[in-house]
């Protein structure tokens, strides 16, 4: 039987989401996936990197046009699709099969991208969304990319309304909602170190580690 086990994360932007996934990825000494996932996919496709950062949690209502809608100058032999047509959708299969297969590997957390909806067959998940308070989020953003807090809050509500839409799209669940995951805790309530604490405690208790 399969020991491994799989945490995924769902953020709000300056929540401080990915700093407390990689802690507890630490702590429990498991694999830790971000924008790592963007280097494998590349990586197992033979596709350029740069096709899945522009399309990184991004919904797919229509195909995306510049890079996107170009044919496969940049695929290397064999890997190009029926279709010879990039779409987030076919990105997103790239990146769903890397995260199924990592997930088969070994235990791991995975920080967005609709891992929790891909891994929803798993029998061993964990789906924690990490919100905070808007004044903690700003604050956080300000002094990490030292910008206005005008320019935090357009940096946070764009890329919220692109996680939201990136999510719902795929998972027909709604982002951030309590029902759809099993823990949903403000950061900025207990601060960094101690949400680690308790989401590491909701963990251990969820799975019997």
């Amino acid at each position: 039987m399969n020991k491994n086990f799989i945490i995924n994360i769902g953020r709000q932007l300056g929540s401080g989401g990915r700093e407390i996934g990689e802690k507890l990825a630490a702590r429990l000494g498991i694999g830790f996936y971000d924008k790592e996932l963007i280097k494998l996919a590349s990586e197992e496709s033979g596709l350029c990197c740069e096709f899945f950062e522009r399309a990184d949690e991004r919904a797919s209502q229509s195909i995306i046009g510049g890079l996107f809608s170009m044919r496969f100058p940049f695929v290397s032999d064999g890997a190009v699709p029926a279709t010879n047509c990039l779409s987030n959708d076919a990105l997103f299969k790239v990146q769903s099969d890397v995260i199924r297969k990592l997930a088969h590997q070994h235990s791991c957390l995975f920080v967005g991208r609709c891992a929790d909806y891909i891994l929803r067959d798993h029998p061993r998940c964990v789906n924690v969304f990490i919100s905070c308070s808007r004044e903690e989020r700003i604050r956080r953003l300000c002094r990490i990319h030292a910008i206005s807090e005008q320019a935090a809050e357009e940096m946070m509500d764009k890329a919220d309304r692109k996680r939201a839409e990136y999510y719902n799209y795929y998972s027909y669940k709604k982002w951030g909602a309590a029902e759809t995951y099993h823990l949903c805790i403000d950061s900025s309530v207990l601060g960094i170190d101690a949400t680690v604490d308790f989401v590491e405690e909701f963990v251990r208790r969820r799975l019997g580690l």
